[in-house]
């Protein structure tokens, strides 16, 4: 359903409809502001992530093709935004203040403790294990998703989870839903 009224707002906004525009991005905002957040682990810097992802959103609404779903391109938008500002400021993802922490675990206080030490692993993941563990595990994409936002095929996306997994010490369980 909401697939559908993505559609229309995007056929507007790509007519030219302000408001139709706006309400897309409203709509989606919080999504992409968290995965940001997850992304490099500092509120502020996700901030100006989910912004850039937001103007690169108005410039390149008129490329979305509907081959994938709209959140899996828009995830795709904002992966390369969080790319572009990693590279552009030379960082690394995972500051990990704890405001940023708490909203990209949708508020848990109780697992903060534990998102800390583990945003210090995954940020030392190559980008692309770091990326597939983000969306599947921070995101709850399926690997087949996952591999759409990726542009890669699904047993990519699977075998780059194993990787992370193998390097995190996670092997299954309760352990790996925490990613």
């Amino acid at each position: 359903m909401q697939e559908l009224e993505d559609k229309a707002l995007i056929d507007r906004a790509c007519g030219g409809d302000r408001a139709a525009f706006a309400a897309l991005l409203e709509r989606h905002y919080d999504r992409m502001f968290r995965f940001a957040c997850k992304w490099c682990g500092n509120r502020d810097d996700a901030q100006d992530i989910a912004q850039d992802a937001a103007m690169k959103l108005a410039r390149s609404l008129h490329t979305y093709n509907g081959r994938a779903t709209f959140t899996s391109w828009l995830y795709r938008l904002v992966i390369n935004c969080a790319i572009d500002w990693q590279r552009g400021n030379g960082r690394h993802a995972g500051g990990g203040d704890a405001e940023a922490l708490a909203v990209a675990a949708d508020g848990n206080a109780e697992d903060d403790l534990y998102a800390r030490q583990r945003l210090a692993q995954v940020d030392a993941l190559p980008e692309k294990e770091r990326t597939a563990l983000l969306l599947v595990i921070g995101e709850g994409m399926t690997h087949a998703e996952a591999a759409t936002v990726m542009a890669v095929k699904e047993s990519t996306v699977s075998w780059y989870i194993f990787e992370a997994r193998k390097k995190l010490g996670v092997t299954g369980g309760k352990e790996a839903a925490h990613g």
